[in-house]
């Protein structure tokens, strides 16, 4: 079916309203359906004014269970469940397509290879926001990605992954007992499934908020990320016990 959406773009949302309207106005009417976009808000029960804050990009909106605690990775579930696309991008609120049109192109793309199972790519900070630790800092980071990636072992940051459909449900989804961790996790396992590939895409570039770096700065930020990590694949657990909410 023509209209039936070819991508779903699953967005996690807790108390989002400074920054989720302008995540959403880049999903303009023409990107949509040009390339068959569904947008799906999975919220986490916000107290703020996040849920005014949708504009009618938002397709579907999916709000937290009573009396059920969630998480990251149960709202990423949440939101797969309610998806009609054939790939899944799971992005955060903050997450800004340097150029949309290059983005799905290119990804799409990759799709069209079957032994493409999942995606990745560059991120950097919000361009007016850089400075010279955020250039280091993500130049490293997105080579060490890059690398690990086509050393066969699977990464992709949380910020941005997307995953074919079928490969998604083979592997249950997102683990929800992981505070942290999970976007390594989901990425481990699919690797695991031995007959596809990560992709790293060099030319594709995602910007975001540098508020948890501004915080704890990158020294920090990058110890939680790799203590859950190693967690994670030796324990299959994470060490965090709750991914705090930066706003």
């Amino acid at each position: 079916m023509p209209n039936t959406p070819q991508i779903s773009i699953i967005i996690p949302t807790l108390n989002e309203e400074k920054l989720i309207s302008s995540t959403l106005k880049q999903f303009t009417p023409q990107l949509k359906e040009k390339f068959r976009l569904e947008i799906i808000i999975s919220d986490g029960g916000s107290t703020d004014n996040t849920l005014k804050e949708l504009t009618p990009a938002a397709d579907k909106i999916i709000t937290e269970i009573p009396g059920v605690k969630q998480n990251i990775p149960k709202g990423r579930n949440a939101g797969a469940k309610a998806a009609a696309g054939k790939y899944l991008y799971f992005i955060n609120a903050d997450t800004i397509l340097k150029d949309a049109e290059l983005f799905f192109t290119a990804t799409l793309l990759a799709f069209d290879d079957i032994k493409n199972h999942a995606l990745t790519c560059r991120f950097n900070v919000f361009p007016e926001d850089i400075k010279l630790s955020d250039k280091l800092f993500h130049g490293f980071y997105n080579n060490y990605v890059r690398l690990l990636n086509k050393a066969g072992m699977g990464m992709g940051r949380g910020e941005c992954q997307m995953v074919r459909r079928d490969i998604f449900e083979k592997v249950n989804g997102y683990n929800e007992e992981l505070a942290a961790g999970e976007d390594y996790d989901l990425y481990r396992r699919i690797k695991k499934l031995g007959k596809g590939r990560i992709k790293f895409l060099n030319d594709i570039i995602i910007y975001e908020s540098p508020r948890r770096y501004r915080k704890y700065g990158y020294f920090r930020v990058f110890a939680a990320w790799t203590r859950n990590s190693f967690s994670v694949f030796f324990k299959n657990r994470s060490v965090s016990k709750e991914w705090e909410a930066v706003r």
